[in-house]
């Protein structure tokens, strides 16, 4: 059998911890951020870990990061 290939964006967007966990920047964040509160530019920095749902979607399209 063929390797299978990685989706390009969510190698670029994404990262799997050791736990298995998925890492995605914050969203929200890329323009308007005059209108956004103080609070949630401040929460919203770093990254955060996704939703199971979305993190069973973003694994699939990464198969040999698990």
């Amino acid at each position: 059998m063929p390797k299978m290939k990685t989706k390009s964006s969510a190698k670029k967007r994404f990262k799997v911890t050791a736990g298995g966990k998925v890492l995605a920047a914050q969203a929200g964040k890329r323009h308007g951020m005059i209108k956004r509160t103080k609070k949630f530019i401040r929460d919203a920095r770093g990254t955060t870990t996704l939703s199971a749902p979305d993190a069973k979607i973003v694994k699939s399209y990464m198969p040999y990061d698990r």
